[in-house]
């Protein structure tokens, strides 16, 4: 499983104009099931998001997880960072999971954030989005697991 994590002070996601997700101050995660991934992985990637120290604590210093804080999550659905551009300008991307079991994965890691008591609203898998944010710091990390 690949995620690219944002600390956003506000993230949105919408399809068609329509705003489907949001958060306030929090994490935007873009996630891409790879082939070979479990569910396992999702619940062990969620479990690491959550507990990542990359917020301010009262000295400044990033030691404090989004479960300290408090905030939410903005989970959104991202095969093209499965991209392969070793080989041309043309990125491959078939390293990323059969569409089905992408999305089964994508569902099943955004309610394993939940689970762990970290609002979390998603885009919609597939759908061409549109993703706003304001990256906080700017911090931005990326997780392959």
């Amino acid at each position: 499983m690949r995620a690219l994590i944002q600390r956003v002070t506000r993230a949105s996601v919408s399809v068609d104009g329509t705003m489907i997700g949001q958060c306030g101050p929090g994490l935007l995660v873009l996630v891409c099931a790879m082939q070979g991934d479990t569910e396992a992985q999702a619940d062990q990637m969620a479990a690491k998001i959550a507990k990542l120290r990359i917020f301010k604590d009262d000295a400044g210093r990033m030691n404090r997880s989004i479960l300290d804080t408090g905030g939410g999550a903005l989970v959104v659905s991202q095969f093209t960072l499965a991209a392969d551009t070793s080989r041309g300008n043309r990125p491959g991307f078939s390293a990323a999971a059969a569409p089905d079991e992408g999305r089964r994965l994508y569902q099943h890691f955004a309610a394993s954030l939940a689970a762990l008591g970290i609002p979390t609203e998603t885009g919609e898998f597939g759908a061409d989005m549109a993703v706003e944010l304001v990256n906080d710091g700017p911090v931005t990390i990326w997780l392959d697991l």
